[in-house]
């Protein structure tokens, strides 16, 4: 069976990074100067990388692909150098594909190449910052508390954000902050017009902030929302979008989502007026 699959032309890419961010499944990364594939196991081959690559160095190639099999793919990691097997070796292990990963481990001593260190999951992270995944839960974090007319000026209030990126354009669906997460998925004006937002309704929660009209990514911001659902046990999702016709595509987004994801998680959706008014709670 054959199945479709990215390919990059490293004599093409220039290393800018600019693909990192839209592969949904991490399995891209910038090693020695250059995109590479750094595991098949996680390429859906839908091409969400192609677009967004300047040089036209990403392309999707069909070829037999019916069962994953690690030995041929170590077999093509390995002449890409010692920085590319780590990298692979680390992409298993953070995705805890032990299986795979012993199969690697094997590959290698069989070829006699001598195995990078236990610490392949800790390697330096080599992709666009802005998409390096964090988890800060379980910092003490303090409660919002209202201010009064007894408050210094300009004292703020404390972020309840502990969880990065939140934009749906950067997040991998893998990410183990998903798992038995409260999901706040929010449109992005919401934050500026609700003063409260960090309260009221980002405590406690993993935010996902995306907007319906002008990302234009709503192919890809379905499957990404499909994938967290289908791959994740989600305790809640806490939908927060404006009052504006254009800003209930966020609704509609998340619940085509969830009904092909075929989970039933509650759904609670607040709306927001333009004054900055809580108008509808569902």
């Amino acid at each position: 069976m054959k199945r479709k699959i990215i390919r990059i032309d490293h004599d093409l890419c220039n290393g800018c990074g600019i693909c990192l961010p839209n592969c949904p499944e991490g399995a891209l990364q910038l090693i020695d100067g250059k995109a590479r594939l750094v595991s098949d196991l996680f390429c859906d081959g839908l091409g969400a990388c192609i677009g967004t690559c300047p040089l036209g160095a990403i392309h999707v190639e069909e070829r037999e692909a019916e069962a994953y099999d690690e030995h041929k793919v170590m077999a093509n990691i390995v002449p890409q150098g010692a920085n590319v097997i780590r990298a692979h070796l680390a992409h298993l292990a953070a995705h805890n594909e032990q299986h795979y990963l012993e199969q690697a481990r094997q590959f290698l001593r069989d070829k006699g190449i001598p195995l990078p260190d236990r610490g392949e999951a800790a390697a330096p992270f080599q992709g666009c910052p802005g998409s390096r995944t964090q988890d800060r839960r379980g910092q003490d974090t303090p409660i919002p508390a209202a201010k009064g007319a007894g408050s210094p000026p300009g004292t703020p209030s404390p972020s309840q954000l502990r969880t990065w990126p939140l934009q749906l354009h950067l997040l991998n669906p893998q990410a183990s902050f998903f798992d038995g997460a409260e999901l706040l998925i929010a449109a992005d004006c919401v934050p500026f017009a609700y003063a409260s937002f960090h309260g009221d309704f980002l405590q406690g929660k993993v935010p996902i902030i995306f907007c319906p009209k002008l990302d234009h990514a709503a192919d890809q911001y379905l499957a990404k929302l499909t994938a967290i659902f289908q791959l994740h046990p989600i305790r809640s999702l806490h939908i927060v979008h404006m009052e504006v016709p254009c800003c209930s595509g966020t609704t509609s987004l998340v619940r085509e989502a969830l009904a092909r994801s075929g989970k039933t998680i509650p759904v609670y959706d607040t709306t927001i007026s333009l004054q900055g008014d809580r108008i509808a709670n569902k």
